[in-house]
Parts: C-alpha cells; structure tokens; sequence
C-alpha cells in the first residue's frame, strides 16, 4: 500500500526527530568521556573480555586487542574513541555524513561490544543483558535503513524509498536482543535476586535518585521480590516474542518504552553515577535501556506512519 506524500512527510520528520535525540545521547556521552580518567584508564578496560567466566577465545581476543591498542598508545586510541563519538554526534543531529559514518558507528560499536564491553559477558550466574555497545550498533542499523537523514536533515542526497525488508530485519534482531535479555531473568538467581540489581544502584547516586530507586525497592519488596523477579521475565518475554513475530506492534511500542524507561531509572540508576573513567552503563555512556527507547521510537515511526494493509484492518 502506498503512503500518502503528508504521511510519508511525517514519517519522514518523526526518523529524523529520532536521529537527533540519538545524535544529542552520543554528543552527552561525548562530553561525559572528556574526563581525563577515561583516557587514563581507557587500557584497563579491556580487561572485561579476560575476567573470570569468559571463554579461553575471548579472553586471547581481549589480550590481542589490548596489545594493539599499547602498541598504537591506548592515550591515543582513547582520544580518537572520544573524536569519533563527537562527530557521531555531529552526524546524527545535522543529518551530514549519513550513512556512511552510520555505518562506521555500527562497526565502532561492535568493536566496543567485543573489547571492553566483553562480548556482554561474562554469561554466568547474574548475567542479565548483552552488554551495551551492541543496542548502540542496532540503532546505527535503524538510522540507516529507516534512511532517517532525509528527515530534519542538513543533507542533500535524494530520496530513495525505504526498504521495508530491511526494517522488519531490524525488527527481528531487536526482538532477539530481548529474548536473550529474556533468557536471563528466568534464570533462577536472577528471579530470586531481581530486587539486588537496584540496590546495586544506589550507591554514589544523587539524593534524588537514590530517594526514586528506594521508594521503587520498597515497593518491591512490599510485592515480594520473586513476583517482581517474574514479573521482569514475563514483561520482557512478551516483548521479545511480539518484536520478532511483529505483531501487536501498537501496543506493545509503548509498553516497551514505558518498561526500558523504567528498567533505566532504577536498576541503571539514570546512567549515573557519573564516575570518571568507568564504562558501560556507568561513567562513559547515559545508559543502555534508554537506547532500547531509541530503538523503539524508530519502530513507533515506521509503525504509525505507515498505512496497515487492508487485511489486517479487516482483521480487527
């Protein structure tokens, strides 16, 4: 079916809104990187793909790389991690250079994930996620295929229709991200400790924050943490299952948004503290569940601004 010229516009405008918020997130977590501890301790990160519970490859992975990025000088190579996220930055919000340095932040990303984000492991007891770099990767896919530079953009290149294949493959693997987010929380440690992973938190958090994750502990533990513990696992099922079957997207968009901003102002403890020199969901980047929320407001554009075919209107 085709799209009408003022819906394709909106659609167009809402891609665009979304690589600027993406584009404002990478040029904070630039300006959180400029702490001179980043570039200080930026060697001894890498020591998330040897540490107890990675695979013996991994761990000679990580050793490699890190002989490299010596060999290279790691001061460097951090300050050319730091350049590089600003001119993501500058990419995503004025629409220039996309996407080409799309593409670049997608394979930037999975070398982060594989180096010091350690694959996302090590995938034992307490393991809860893939790591973070790599929903950073997914979203540099969404940029591309949702080509959102043609929307609130400084660029010039000519419109192309979108090809909604490629949209439904990122779909796809956003929904095998929350499987496998899935998978860990109805591991049995995960649903009898859910309650530790925000408590976790709170330590070198702001008064405010720490106030907002106790009132969320405390209700928790009002609750009963193993219901709250399969309440995560079912919410996060649910979610999983809808992405990859790409049903339901209505109403499950909002509910994953609703639960990624959740899961970020409680057990991420809104990315902070904001420690000089740390990684991951602490000190360097804003956060990994609020990139959830990125992936989802792509799919929110592609899904409202997008006419449903007459069979499934039929259907309702």
């Amino acid at each position: 079916m085709k799209t009408s010229p003022s819906l394709e516009l909106r659609r167009k405008q809402a891609f665009g809104a979304v690589r600027i918020l993406y584009g404002l997130i990478w040029l904070i977590n630039t300006w959180l990187q400029l702490d001179p501890a980043y570039s200080m301790h930026f060697l001894g990160t890498f020591s998330a793909d040897w540490v107890s519970g990675q695979p013996a490859w991994i761990a000679s992975y990580g050793h490699w790389m890190a002989q490299l990025v010596q060999l290279l000088g790691a001061q460097y190579v951090a300050y050319a991690t730091i350049a590089l996220d600003a001119i993501l930055a500058a990419s995503l919000i004025t629409g220039i250079g996309v996407p080409l340095l799309a593409w670049v932040g997608v394979i930037y990303n999975l070398w982060l994930w594989s180096t010091v984000g350690g694959f996302g492991g090590p995938y034992t007891q307490g393991a809860t996620d893939p790591g973070t770099a790599i929903i950073y990767a997914l979203c540099f896919l969404f940029v591309v295929w949702t080509r959102s530079w043609e929307g609130l953009s400084f660029s010039k290149a000519p419109h192309r229709p979108i090809y909604a294949p490629a949209i439904h493959t990122a779909r796809i693997l956003f929904g095998i991200l929350w499987a496998f987010d899935a998978y860990w929380k109805w591991q049995p440690y995960f649903l009898t400790h859910a309650v530790t992973y925000l408590q976790q938190a709170l330590p070198g958090e702001p008064a405010w924050i720490a106030a907002y994750i106790g009132f969320f502990i405390s209700v928790i533990t009002w609750a009963g943490p193993v219901l709250f513990g399969y309440f995560a696992a079912i919410m996060e099922s649910i979610i999983a299952f809808y992405l990859i079957i790409g049903r339901g997207l209505r109403w499950v968009i909002p509910v994953g948004i609703a639960y990624s901003i959740g899961v970020w102002t409680t057990a991420e403890g809104w990315g902070a503290p904001f420690l000089p020199g740390a990684t991951a969901n602490k000190g360097d980047v804003l956060g990994t569940t609020n990139i959830y929320v990125i992936a989802f407001l792509f799919l929110a554009a592609w899904v409202y601004f997008t006419p449903e075919p007459r069979s499934n209107k039929s259907k309702r």
